[in-house]
């Protein structure tokens, strides 16, 4: 993976740089330079790629980070926002003379109304506890990436994150009211609030998976809903991948909207029965489908999906009959990721293509990978299409990287080309950077960019991410160029 060339004259000015932060905080511990502690930073979840930071700077208020932006930009120094650090596809990885930004400190709730129906936080909240923040009045937070347990709702903001219920309640983007955010200048700017987006532009879309592009997202203000009346999984066994996608797409062409539908292959459901022994079915395909209301109202569904499920060579229709059947059927797909990593290492892919499209899609993935003589398992949003993609490769076999970041070019080319798109979710970072022209023309490029410009000028913001290295370093160098004139 090809990152910039380091900016030599900010890596000698390292420790003045680190004094000045230093003094801008109430911590001054906060501002970490020893390189034994960052090296906690030098990756996120796509670890295949890893780069040490200049420093790494733990705020705990808006005001802090502004301040620490402010001085940023008056050094010239790259930053990099980090929440978690479960991105997939290198959003948060730092360059060598970046100071990484982590709002993991910053976690409080600020407020919650029944009445309007949102909570606000701060934004190194993870996903999860901002449901158990609110469920005891009986409300809950809809985007559930398979991370939530771990991931930062900054993160989330940031790649416009869904997750396995995003079928029925939408992405971050539609649940997302509000947000402070601080520009690259430390200016501190307010978008939306309890009501949403108002009048003019909408800017909180724009701000909503822009990839810490454009400013740090501070505070969030975020749509809860009430808890529907009752919930339940099935399992759904086919004899093929292909069968099981042309499932999906005939259940979504019904007219039922679950509130899920997830899918996995034999080789995910193989890894996560060895690892956690949720009790799937022996079968080369499954989806867990999810439907929610009143009793009369999930039988209906049920009884509907069943008859579809059936007109595709039906292995076996498994429904839950308690809440302990429920989380079972759900242990194994919220189990995937890591029961994968236990047998391999992988590369997760993020193409999201039109449902009536799974089944050839499925198909053309077989196909690429038997080329390549790798082996891919398939775990993923199937309602919406988000595509999950796993190739396994082996990190201590010279040049099966390199195989495995070619194949995943290739699959995420096959899902543009059925008209979906290279990422549902995960984000572009240093993962597709490269495979953005494969989506968008020179003039689509040149437009969000020019978005870029007028947001962060200088181009510090979250460098070498989302555009292709060399358009943006030409565009970052002519910027520095413009600001010397």
């Amino acid at each position: 993976m090809q990152m910039p060339a380091p900016d030599a004259g900010v890596i000698a000015r390292r420790d003045a740089i680190a004094a000045r932060l230093s003094a801008a905080l109430a911590d001054p511990a906060a501002v970490i330079t020893d390189p034994t502690e960052t090296r906690a930073y030098e990756c996120d979840a796509l670890s295949a790629y890893r780069c040490p930071p200049l420093m790494v700077v733990l705020p705990s208020t808006t005001r802090e980070v502004s301040a620490v932006l402010r001085i940023c930009h008056e050094e010239n120094v790259p930053v990099v926002p980090r929440g978690a650090g479960t991105s997939l596809a290198g959003g948060s990885m730092p360059t060598s003379d970046a100071v990484i930004i982590g709002l993991a400190r910053m976690n409080a709730i600020l407020e919650i109304s029944a009445e309007d129906r949102l909570v606000r936080v701060q934004t190194g909240r993870t996903n999860l506890s901002v449901t158990g923040a609110v469920e005891g009045q009986g409300f809950f937070y809809a985007p559930d990436p398979s991370s939530q347990l771990a991931c930062a709702i900054g993160g989330n903001i940031a790649m416009n994150s869904g997750g396995a219920h995003c079928l029925k309640y939408g992405v971050t983007t539609n649940n997302l009211l509000g947000a402070t955010v601080v520009l690259m200048d430390g200016s501190v700017v307010e978008l939306g609030g309890p009501m949403g987006e108002g009048a003019g532009l909408d800017l909180l879309g724009v701000i909503c998976g822009s990839e810490g592009q454009l400013g740090i997202v501070t505070e969030a203000t975020l749509r809860i809903l009430p808890k529907p009346a009752g919930a339940r999984p099935v399992l759904v066994a086919f004899d093929s991948p292909v069968t099981a996608g042309a499932c999906v797409a005939a259940i979504i062409r019904s007219g039922i909207l679950p509130v899920a539908i997830e899918f996995m292959d034999r080789p995910c459901i193989a890894a996560t029965e060895d690892f956690c022994g949720a009790g799937y079915p022996d079968c080369e395909a499954l989806l867990i489908i999810e439907v929610e209301g009143t009793a009369p109202e999930i039988e209906e569904q049920l009884t509907l999906i069943r008859e579809i499920a059936e007109g595709f060579a039906l292995l076996e229709f498994r429904e839950s009959g308690s809440d302990e059947e429920s989380r079972r059927i759900w242990l194994g797909r919220k189990s995937a990721f890591g029961a994968m990593g236990v047998i391999s290492d992988y590369m997760c892919l993020d193409g999201t293509v039109p449902v009536s499209r799974l089944p050839d899609t499925l198909a053309g993935i077989g196909d690429l990978a038997a080329k390549a003589g790798l082996r891919v398992a398939n775990v993923f949003h199937a309602g919406d299409g988000n595509m999950h993609p796993l190739i396994l490769y082996d990190a201590n076999k010279p040049g099966d990287l390199e195989r495995c970041e070619a194949l995943g070019a290739e699959i995420l080319r096959l899902c543009v080309e059925v008209g979906g798109c290279l990422t549902g979710e995960h984000g572009v970072g240093v993962e597709k950077r490269e495979l953005m022209g494969s989506q968008y023309a020179p003039a689509d490029l040149e437009a969000q960019m020019a978005v870029k410009d007028v947001f962060d000028p200088g181009w510090l913001l979250n460098a070498a991410k989302v555009f292709p290295l060399a358009v943006s370093e030409a565009r970052r160098g002519a910027r520095r160029g413009q600001d010397a004139a």
